[in-house]
């Protein structure tokens, strides 16, 4: 479906027709709309945001990324969500050109890389992975962007190394509904790439006494908002992104982030060239509290790859941090925007 600045076309599914709900909403003015959190956190919760914190949040995307009226936007995450949402709001606001498809995992297959060009989108990994499988297709209709983000789930190593083949510049994006999408960025692709976020221009930030981040701009309504993300505070503008204080796992007293035992097992997983999907959390343990426990999708690991994960893991960080325990999940459920839903799987094994 193509909306174009003042044509909102006869929407042909059901889905369509979300869309374009929102947009005569957004149109006739209306000051408030209710979302909902993602739940990949926590309980999915609504949370009211107002037309001005909407605006606000897609006029900074327009002049960060350079966006002018007439550019092309591809809306491909669910617009019952603040992702997709916010795509719609920006087409609106900046005068953008908005072909919409309902979300899938290649969002990109039914469009023709000579005819339906695309100068803006965002996506989430899965999707990027998917895409990737596809280069013949995929790479001419990426190439061709002012700028990709990707967002909704951290970046993993495997995925930021497929990113290298894409020549259009490619940004990691940080924020959630309560900050109406981004409010830092960083690239992930060519030679700028870096793992330092940078807030975006007005956005003040700054950590509690947990090194945990907050944050504060127009897109907030100017109340600050109090994350469970743990940062390193490189300056009043840049941070680099540790863990989540409520995925901390006290092993014998020794605090560890999962996300850092993730990362040293995705570096050892690009040297394989495989790619399956895993994630590390804290389970009870009688004797040190909890215990580091791998949890994996699929078929199950070859010992060899266990041991030689066990010893990387012991090199980086430490004894304490080393996975105690493998769980094999045939497949992650996934919350509604497509992310692995940790909990559920954590909760449905004991």
């Amino acid at each position: 479906m193509r909306i174009a600045p003042g044509n909102l076309p006869i929407p042909q599914t059901a889905y369509e027709a979300k869309a374009i709900a929102f947009c005569r909403e957004w149109l006739s003015g209306q000051s408030v709309f209710t979302l909902h959190t993602s739940g990949s956190t926590g309980t999915p919760k609504p949370i009211t945001l107002s037309r001005r914190q909407m605006r606000s949040s897609a006029v900074l995307t327009g002049h960060t990324f350079g966006l002018v009226p007439g550019d092309r936007a591809l809306v491909c995450l669910h617009v019952d969500y603040i992702a997709g949402v916010m795509m719609l709001v920006r087409g609106l606001e900046l005068g953008l050109v908005m072909t919409v498809v309902e979300p899938s995992s290649n969002p990109l297959r039914t469009l023709d890389p000579g005819t339906e060009p695309v100068d803006f989108a965002a996506f989430v990994p899965l999707q990027m992975h998917t895409m990737l499988d596809h280069p013949v297709h995929s790479l001419p209709i990426l190439n061709r962007m002012k700028a990709i983000l990707v967002g909704g789930a951290a970046v993993d190593r495997t995925l930021a190394d497929r990113l290298q083949t894409i020549s259009a510049p490619v940004f990691s994006t940080y924020g959630m509904t309560e900050t109406v999408s981004h409010i830092a960025v960083r690239r992930i692709n060519g030679p700028d790439r870096t793992d330092v976020f940078e807030a975006l221009k007005g956005v003040e930030i700054g950590v509690d006494a947990r090194n945990c981040l907050f944050i504060k701009a127009a897109a907030s309504d100017f109340e600050t908002i109090q994350t469970n993300d743990v940062v390193e505070l490189i300056d009043s503008f840049h941070f680099r992104l540790l863990g989540r204080a409520d995925s901390t796992i006290n092993s014998g007293g020794v605090k560890i982030q999962p996300e850092r035992v993730e990362d040293v097992i995705a570096e050892l997983l690009a040297k394989e060239g495989v790619t399956p999907r895993f994630f590390v959390a804290g389970m009870p343990d009688e004797r040190l509290g909890q215990q580091v426990v791998l949890f994996l999708e699929g078929t199950e690991w070859p010992e060899s790859r266990h041991a030689a994960i066990k010893e990387a893991v012991q090199l980086s960080i430490g004894p304490y941090a080393v996975p105690r325990k493998t769980v094999q999940v045939p497949v992650f459920p996934e919350t509604p925007t497509g992310k692995i839903d940790r909990k559920a799987i954590v909760w449905a094994h004991p």
